[in-house]
């Protein structure tokens, strides 16, 4: 089987309540966008086997999670949550069209 087209990765990182968020805690956080990421995913069979999903530990702007980035493209999202993976989806990966209302851009140095 070919490697994957793209791969989307999903933090589903967990801390301790009290301290630094991390996108697990969050509403709709990692693991539920996760598994609906896998599902929207899986809806369309055109992506079968070109698009990977997978969950990942801390990907760094945990303030802004729940975060994801889609390779190669190079492009991160941030405060998505499961309701929105069916959009990431449809706009991102079948229309080739990145969502600006969740695209996370690293503050300039």
């Amino acid at each position: 089987m070919p490697a994957p087209q793209r791969h989307i990765f999903v933090c589903v990182n967990e801390r301790p309540q009290g301290g630094k968020p991390a996108c697990a805690g969050r509403p709709g956080g990692g693991p539920a966008l996760f598994a609906a990421l896998q599902r929207a995913v899986g809806a369309h069979s055109q992506l079968w086997g070109t698009v990977a999903v997978t969950g990942c530990g801390c990907l760094g702007p945990c303030f802004d999670g729940p975060n994801l980035v889609i390779y190669p493209d190079g492009i991160w999202y941030a405060g998505a949550t499961a309701d929105d993976a069916d959009e990431i989806v449809a706009e991102h990966l079948l229309r080739g069209q990145p969502l600006e209302r969740l695209r996370y851009r690293f503050p300039e140095d």
